[in-house]
C-alpha cells in the first residue's frame, strides 16, 4: 500500500504503538556483578539481586516474580525478566559490571576405539606405552567430572557404580529430582545431577514433556554419549545397531565421578536431530552450582555460532570463575568448518579441543552398472537383496515446485513418490541433515540411498544409522557417480552390507567439520589447542531417542555412534581428570600445558597429520596436535598461568569489566606475552619479542636444550638456548624473538605461517606451535 496523506498518521501511531511495545516487552537479561564481597549468606546474597530490581521495578512483587536466578556460590550476578529500559538503567549502576541480554540462539551442542587408538587401553596398537597411565591414575578414582549437556540415561551399563566405593567427602552437590527421575538414579557413579530450565521457559513457556523430561533424564542421547565418553564403566560386547564396532565399550577414566547439569534443550518446533538450544543464564547457574558443588574438571560440548567476546560468553565468564577455583574446563573448539575463524570457546583458560578422526571405518562399498566398485560408509543395519538397482540422481526426480538450487539434497517433501519408488537415490549434502535426506527416500519410496559429500565436506565421512540400505562417499567419488548417472540412459548400482574395519590408514586426520583458527576474539592466542577423536566415536546412548533423533524412527538403541566436537572435547575432559588424580597440586594450566605440549603431529604411517583429503593440516584445525595422555604425565616442563595472569591479559585487550575488585594497570603487559605453551603473533610489522616462563615438573637436575622450527619467511631466536634446572618446581624464563624476513614481505596479509619451537632433554620433547602473519 502507498502512503498518503490520508493513511501517513495513521502509519506513524502503529509504529509509534510498536516502538512503546518494544521498550516494555520483557526478555531475560544477565546482570553481572562479578565477584561476591565479603562473607554473606545465601539469603543476603538473594536480598541483595533484589534490590537492585527494586530501583527499576514499580513493585516489589513485580521485582520478586521477575528474579529468574541469582547466582551465588562463585559468580556474583542475577537473571530477570526485563524491559530494554530496565536493563539500561541497571547498566549505569557503579557496581554492575555488564548487562548482557540472553538469546534462544546463541548457544548449541556441538553435535569404544577411540581410547585403544590413542593409547589408553591394553593391548594398544596405536602407541606403546611405557606406563600404564590409567593404573597410575587409578582409572581417576575420586576426580570428579561435571558435564554441561542436556541430561543423563542413568540405566545405562556405562554408569554402573559395581565396586566403587563412597562418595568423595570433597562433594556437595545433590540430586535433583524430576520428571522419571529420582535421587534413586544417581549412585557412586553418577554422584549428582540438576538441571536449569529457567531461562528455557522464560524464553518458550513450559517445557512440552513430549520434547524432553523437566528433569536431569536424557530424552536426547547427546549427553549420555558425552558423560559416557569421560566416564563411562567398561562394557563387554557392545555395538551399534546392526553389530558395527563390536567390543568393549570404556570411557577414558572409567573411575571418575560423574556430575550432571542439564543445561540443554529440544527447541519446540523443530527436530531433534537438527540440534537443541543451552540458555546463558541457565548454564551460568550451572556452572556457579558445579563450582560450589566441587567438580575438578567441567566438560563443556556446547558452544555459538559466531564468536562472542569474552565479556559477552556465558561459557568465558562462567570458566574464568572455575580457574580461579582451580577447575580445568574443557569446551569443544565447534562444528563449523572448514572455514577459517569459526571458533567458539577460545579464552585462554579454557581447553580449546578440535576433533579428528581414529583408525576404523565402515566399509560399504558401492558396485556400479560399469563394473566400477566405490568405497562408501555407513553403520545402517539394513541390507539390499544381492543385485543391481536402478540408480537416479535426486535431482532428476524431485516434484516441480523445488527449486534447481536445492533439487540434488533430498530435502523433506522434494522427491516425487511416483518417480521415486524401488530406486537407489543420490542425495548430495548442503541443506538439511543427513538422516533427514534418507528419510526423505524412504518416505518417497526409494530402495536405498548414496549420500554424496559436497565440496567443503572433501572426504571425511561421518555415518549415521539410516532407516533404510544406505552409504556415504566423498566428494570426489559422489562426482564419479553423478558423471555415470548422467553418462548412460539405464545406471544401475548395489549398495554391498557394511563392515567394520580396524586399524585404517592414514590416522588420525582431521575432520572437516571441526572449527578452525584464526581466533577472531583474541588473535595474540592460539587455538584451538588441541584435537582428540570426534569422528565417528561409539558411546552410550538414551534409550528414549532413536539412534537417528528422528520423529519417524522408533527404534531403541543403548550405545550409538556420532560426531562433532561434542565428541573430541570429553575425550580432552578424561585425560585432564587422569591428570589431575596423579598430579593433584598441579594448575588448570598446568594440565593444559602437559597435554599441549606433549601432543602428536604423526599420524599412523610415520607422516603429518593430513586432513580427509590428504592435504597437510596445520595448527589452526589441530593446535599443537592430537592428544596423548600417556605423555602428558610426564610432559618435563609446563607454562603455569594465574588467574591474576589472565585478568592482566584481560587488561591488555580492554576487558576490564569480568572481576571488579581487580584494577587494571596504567600499562598492561602485552596480551602476547601471557604464559601459554603457543604463541601466535598477528600482523607483525619488523620483530617481535614475547617473555615465556616453565616449571620443571621432570627430574631435579635436567638441561633443556632449544630447538626452533620457524615459520617459512620469518626468524626465530630463543633466549637463552639452553635452561639448567637444578629442582622441582624451579622456574626459567625466556624469550621468543620473532622476526620477518625478505621472503615474507611478499606473504598475502593474514595469510599465517606456522612453525614450533622446543625444549628437549633427551626424554621430553616440549612442543609449541608458532603462528604468525605479516601487517
Amino acid at each position: 500500500m502507498a502512503l498518503t496523506g490520508k493513511n501517513f498518521p495513521v502509519f506513524l501511531l502503529v509504529l509509534l504503538l510498536l516502538l512503546l511495545a518494544s521498550c516494555h516487552e520483557k526478555q531475560v537479561y544477565i546482570v553481572y556483578l562479578g565477584e561476591h564481597s565479603g562473607e554473606k549468606t545465601y539469603n543476603e546474597i538473594e536480598e541483595n539481586h533484589h534490590s537492585y530490581l527494586f530501583s527499576v521495578k514499580e513493585t516489589v512483587e513485580d521485582a520478586k516474580s521477575s528474579l529468574i536466578y541469582s547466582y551465588k556460590s562463585s559468580i556474583n550476578g542475577f537473571a530477570a525478566l526485563l524491559t530494554p529500559d530496565e536493563a539500561s538503567k541497571l547498566s549505569e549502576i557503579e557496581e554492575v559490571l555488564s548487562v548482557l541480554r540472553s538469546h534462544s540462539t546463541k548457544y548449541f551442542l556441538q553435535t569404544t576405539r577411540s581410547w585403544e587408538f590413542s593409547g589408553l587401553q591394553q593391548g594398544s596398537k596405536g602407541f606403546q606405552l611405557k606406563e600404564d597411565l590409567l593404573l597410575k591414575s587409578r582409572y581417576g578414582q575420586n576426580v570428579i567430572v561435571g558435564m554441561l549437556d542436556n541430561g543423563v540415561w542413568p540405566e545405562s551399563k556405562s554408569f554402573s557404580d559395581e565396586g566403587m566405593g563412597p562418595y568423595p567427602p570433597s562433594w556437595k552437590g545433590i540430586c535433583q529430582s524430576g520428571d522419571a527421575f529420582s535421587s534413586s538414579n544417581c549412585n557412586k557413579k553418577i554422584i549428582g545431577a540438576r538441571y536449569y530450565i529457567k531461562g528455557y521457559e522464560a524464553h518458550y513457556g513450559p517445557i512440552n514433556g513430549t520434547l524432553d523430561y523437566r528433569s536431569p533424564r536424557d530424552k536426547d542421547g547427546h549427553g549420555t554419549h558425552t558423560a559416557s565418553t569421560v566416564g563411562g564403566r567398561s562394557v563387554q560386547n557392545v555395538s551399534a545397531l546392526g553389530g558395527f564396532a563390536c567390543g568393549t565399550a570404556s570411557g577414558g577414566a572409567p573411575l571418575v565421578r560423574l556430575a550432571i547439569y542439564k543445561v540443554c534443550w529440544a527447541i519446540p518446533g523443530q527436530g531433534k536431530e537438527e540440534g537443541n538450544t543451552c540458555f546463558m543464564e541457565d548454564m551460568l547457574a550451572a556452572m556457579d552450582d558445579a563450582i560450589a558443588d566441587g567438580v575438578h574438571v567441567l566438560s563443556i560440548s556446547i558452544g555459538t555460532k559466531d564468536p562472542v567476546s569474552f565479556n559477552e560468553d556465558g561459557i568465558a565468564i562462567g570458566a574464568l570463575h572455575a580457574i580461579k577455583k582451580n577447575i580445568v574446563v574443557a569446551c569443544s573448539a565447534g562444528n563449523s568448518g572448514p572455514a577459517p575463524a569459526t571458533l567458539s570457546n577460545m579464552a585462554p583458560w579454557i581447553i580449546t579441543v578440535g576433533a579428528s578422526s581414529i583408525d576404523r571405518k565402515f566399509l560399504a562399498p558401492i558396485v556400479l552398472g560399469n563394473g566400477r566398485k566405490i568405497e562408501g560408509q555407513t553403520v545402517t543395519p539394513y541390507m539390499l537383496e544381492k543385485k543391481m538397482y536402478q540408480l537416479v540422481y535426486a535431482a532428476q526426480i524431485v516434484n516441480a515446485d523445488v527449486p534447481k538450487n536445492i533439487s540434488g539434497q533430498c530435502l523433506p517433501g522434494s522427491l516425487s513418490p511416483k518417480a521415486t519408488k524401488g530406486k537407489i537415490v543420490l542425495c548430495l549434502r548442503g541443506n538439511g541433515t543427513r538422516v533427514g535426506k534418507g528419510w526423505e527416500v524412504k518416505r518417497a519410496g526409494g530402495i536405498g540411498f548414496i549420500l554424496g559429500n559436497g565440496r567443503a565436506n572433501g572426504a571425511e565421512l561421518a555415518v549415521d544409522t539410516h532407516i533404510l540400505p544406505a552409504t556415504g562417499v566423498n566428494y570426489e567419488n559422489a562426482l564419479e557417480i553423478l558423471n555415470y548417472i548422467h553418462s548412460t540412459k539405464t545406471p544401475m548400482a548395489y549398495i554391498a552390507p557394511a563392515t567394520t574395519k580396524l586399524d585404517s590408514k592414514p590416522a588420525p586426520f582431521m575432520a572437516s567439520f571441526t572449527s578452525r583458527g584464526p581466533s577472531t576474539v583474541s588473535p595474540n592466542i592460539l587455538k584451538p589447542d588441541i584435537t582428540a577423536p570426534g569422528l565417528n566415536i561409539l558411546a552410550a546412548w538414551s534409550e528414549a531417542s532413536s539412534p537417528t533423533k528422528l520423529d519417524q524412527d522408533h527404534r531403541i538403541v543403548k550405545y550409538n555412534i556420532l560426531s562433532g566436537t561434542s565428541m573430541s572435547c570429553p575425550h580432552i575432559g578424561a585425560a585432564s581428570a587422569l591428570l589431575k588424580a596423579i598430579h593433584p597440586s598441579w594448575s588448570s594450566s598446568a594440565i593444559r600445558s602437559a597435554l599441549i605440549t606433549s601432543a602428536e603431529l604423526i599420524n599412523n604411517v610415520g607422516k603429518p597429520i593430513t586432513d580427509a583429503s590428504g592435504k597437510l593440516a596445520d595448527p589452526f584445525q589441530f593446535g599443537s596436535g592430537h592428544f596423548r595422555p600417556s605423555k602428558a604425565a610426564d610432559p618435563g616442563l609446563v607454562y603455569d598461568a594465574s588467574y591474576t595472569d589472565y585478568l592482566l591479559f584481560l587488561c591488555s585487550i580492554e576487558v576490564k569489566n569480568l572481576d571488579s575488585s581487580f584494577k587494571c594497570p596504567i600499562k598492561p603487559p602485552s596480551p602476547a606475552d601471557l604464559n601459554y605453551p603457543s604463541l601466535a603473533i598477528p600482523k607483525l610489522n619488523g620483530t617481535s619479542t614475547v617473555e615465556r616462563r616453565v616449571t620443571n615438573v621432570g627430574s631435579s637436575n635436567s638441561v633443556y636444550f632449544i630447538k626452533v622450527i620457524p615459520p617459512p619467511g620469518f626468524s626465530v631466536k630463543v633466549s637463552p638456548s639452553i635452561l639448567f634446572f637444578t629442582h622441582v618446581g624451579q622456574r626459567k624464563t625466556f624469550t621468543i624473538t620473532v622476526k620477518a624476513n625478505s621472503v615474507s614481505k611478499g606473504m598475502e596479509k593474514d595469510k599465517y605461517a606456522f612453525g614450533w619451537y622446543t625444549w628437549f632433554d633427551g626424554i621430553h620433547n616440549v612442543r609449541s606451535p608458532i603462528a604468525v602473519s605479516v601487517a
